[in-house]
Protein backbone atom coordinates (compact mmCIF):
# COMPACT_ATOMS: atom_id res chain seq x y z
CA UNK A 1 0.00 0.00 0.00
CA UNK A 2 3.01 2.27 0.10
CA UNK A 3 2.90 2.47 -3.71
CA UNK A 4 -0.37 4.45 -3.88
CA UNK A 5 -1.03 7.89 -2.52
CA UNK A 6 -4.57 9.19 -1.79
CA UNK A 7 -6.29 9.89 -5.10
CA UNK A 8 -3.92 7.79 -7.22
CA UNK A 9 -6.21 4.82 -7.65
CA UNK A 10 -10.02 4.89 -7.73
CA UNK A 11 -11.09 1.47 -8.90
CA UNK A 12 -9.79 -1.60 -10.63
CA UNK A 13 -11.61 -1.05 -13.94
CA UNK A 14 -12.55 2.64 -13.67
CA UNK A 15 -12.11 4.37 -17.01
CA UNK A 16 -11.08 1.17 -18.75
CA UNK A 17 -12.00 1.46 -22.47
CA UNK A 18 -13.05 -2.19 -22.66
CA UNK A 19 -15.31 -1.85 -19.61
CA UNK A 20 -16.84 1.31 -21.11
CA UNK A 21 -17.47 -0.48 -24.43
CA UNK A 22 -19.13 -3.39 -22.61
CA UNK A 23 -21.32 -0.97 -20.65
CA UNK A 24 -22.38 0.77 -23.86
CA UNK A 25 -23.15 -2.56 -25.53
CA UNK A 26 -25.24 -3.65 -22.54
CA UNK A 27 -27.22 -0.39 -22.69
CA UNK A 28 -27.77 -0.93 -26.43
CA UNK A 29 -29.26 -4.38 -25.72
CA UNK A 30 -31.53 -2.98 -23.01
CA UNK A 31 -32.83 -0.33 -25.43
CA UNK A 32 -32.92 -2.42 -28.65
CA UNK A 33 -34.73 -5.35 -27.04
CA UNK A 34 -37.15 -3.15 -25.06
CA UNK A 35 -36.14 -4.84 -21.83
CA UNK A 36 -37.57 -2.06 -19.64
CA UNK A 37 -41.00 -2.39 -21.25
CA UNK A 38 -40.81 -6.18 -21.09
CA UNK A 39 -39.89 -6.01 -17.41
CA UNK A 40 -42.94 -3.86 -16.72
CA UNK A 41 -45.31 -6.19 -18.60
CA UNK A 42 -43.82 -9.43 -17.29
CA UNK A 43 -43.57 -8.01 -13.77
CA UNK A 44 -47.26 -7.09 -13.78
CA UNK A 45 -48.10 -10.58 -15.04
CA UNK A 46 -45.89 -12.25 -12.42
CA UNK A 47 -47.34 -10.14 -9.59
CA UNK A 48 -50.93 -10.73 -10.67
CA UNK A 49 -50.31 -14.48 -10.68
CA UNK A 50 -48.70 -14.28 -7.24
CA UNK A 51 -51.65 -12.25 -5.93
CA UNK A 52 -54.05 -14.87 -7.31
CA UNK A 53 -52.51 -17.60 -5.15
CA UNK A 54 -54.77 -18.54 -2.28
CA UNK A 55 -51.90 -19.15 0.10
CA UNK A 56 -52.49 -18.70 3.82
CA UNK A 57 -48.86 -17.56 4.08
CA UNK A 58 -49.03 -14.53 1.76
CA UNK A 59 -49.74 -11.20 3.40
CA UNK A 60 -48.89 -8.92 0.44
CA UNK A 61 -47.29 -8.95 -3.00
CA UNK A 62 -45.50 -5.80 -4.07
CA UNK A 63 -42.87 -4.74 -6.55
CA UNK A 64 -41.95 -2.78 -9.60
CA UNK A 65 -41.12 -4.47 -12.86
CA UNK A 66 -39.42 -7.77 -12.14
CA UNK A 67 -38.19 -6.87 -8.65
CA UNK A 68 -40.93 -8.49 -6.60
CA UNK A 69 -41.42 -9.05 -2.89
CA UNK A 70 -43.88 -11.50 -1.37
CA UNK A 71 -44.45 -10.57 2.26
CA UNK A 72 -45.46 -13.47 4.46
CA UNK A 73 -47.48 -13.42 7.63
CA UNK A 74 -45.17 -13.53 10.67
CA UNK A 75 -47.02 -16.65 11.80
CA UNK A 76 -45.68 -18.48 8.71
CA UNK A 77 -42.28 -18.89 10.32
CA UNK A 78 -40.12 -16.64 8.18
CA UNK A 79 -39.15 -16.57 4.52
CA UNK A 80 -35.93 -18.59 4.73
CA UNK A 81 -37.65 -21.98 4.94
CA UNK A 82 -39.69 -21.17 1.85
CA UNK A 83 -36.60 -20.01 -0.06
CA UNK A 84 -34.85 -23.27 0.82
CA UNK A 85 -37.88 -25.24 -0.39
CA UNK A 86 -37.96 -23.22 -3.62
CA UNK A 87 -34.25 -23.95 -4.16
CA UNK A 88 -34.99 -27.68 -3.86
CA UNK A 89 -37.57 -27.15 -6.62
CA UNK A 90 -34.94 -25.47 -8.80
CA UNK A 91 -36.05 -21.87 -8.24
CA UNK A 92 -33.72 -19.41 -6.51
CA UNK A 93 -35.19 -16.64 -4.39
CA UNK A 94 -33.82 -14.61 -1.51
CA UNK A 95 -35.35 -13.99 1.86
CA UNK A 96 -35.16 -10.43 3.05
CA UNK A 97 -36.32 -8.70 6.21
CA UNK A 98 -37.21 -12.08 7.73
CA UNK A 99 -40.70 -12.29 6.23
CA UNK A 100 -40.24 -11.35 2.55
CA UNK A 101 -39.37 -13.60 -0.37
CA UNK A 102 -37.62 -11.55 -3.05
CA UNK A 103 -37.95 -12.60 -6.67
CA UNK A 104 -35.60 -10.89 -9.13
CA UNK A 105 -35.70 -12.85 -12.39
CA UNK A 106 -33.65 -11.78 -15.40
CA UNK A 107 -35.10 -9.10 -17.67
CA UNK A 108 -35.29 -11.66 -20.49
CA UNK A 109 -37.65 -14.01 -18.64
CA UNK A 110 -40.46 -15.35 -20.83
CA UNK A 111 -44.12 -15.82 -19.92
CA UNK A 112 -43.55 -19.58 -20.11
CA UNK A 113 -40.73 -19.32 -17.59
CA UNK A 114 -42.97 -17.28 -15.30
CA UNK A 115 -45.58 -20.04 -15.50
CA UNK A 116 -42.90 -22.62 -14.67
CA UNK A 117 -41.79 -20.53 -11.67
CA UNK A 118 -45.40 -20.13 -10.55
CA UNK A 119 -45.88 -23.91 -10.50
CA UNK A 120 -42.92 -24.18 -8.09
CA UNK A 121 -44.04 -21.21 -5.99
CA UNK A 122 -47.58 -22.58 -5.69
CA UNK A 123 -46.26 -25.98 -4.66
CA UNK A 124 -44.14 -24.45 -1.89
CA UNK A 125 -46.56 -21.79 -0.61
CA UNK A 126 -49.77 -23.83 -0.62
Amino acid sequence: MDVFNPGDHGSTFGGNPLAAAIGNAALDVIIDENLCEQAAVNGDDFMSKLRALSSPHIKEVRGKGLLIGVELHPSSGGARRFCKALAKEGLLAKETRDHVIRFAPPLVITPEEIDWAMSKIAKVLM
